[in-house]
């Protein structure tokens, strides 16, 4: 027979799981100086001008 699951537990520990995860993730974007995150918004602002003044125009 299979063994009994409680529901109750497997949500929570799905819910840990989940936080977990959130948990990190935030810690990863938090856990930056200020000057890593310039650099990033540095890059990320290039790279969007670098494709906009590629971008083809529809005609």
């Amino acid at each position: 027979m299979a063994e009994t699951v409680n529901l109750r537990q497997f949500r929570r520990q799905k819910a840990r799981a989940d936080a977990e995860k959130r948990a990190e993730q935030n810690r990863a974007v938090s856990g930056r100086t200020k000057a890593e995150k310039q650099r990033d918004r540095l890059e990320k602002d290039s790279a969007r001008s670098f494709l906009d003044g590629h971008r083809r125009d529809r005609s």
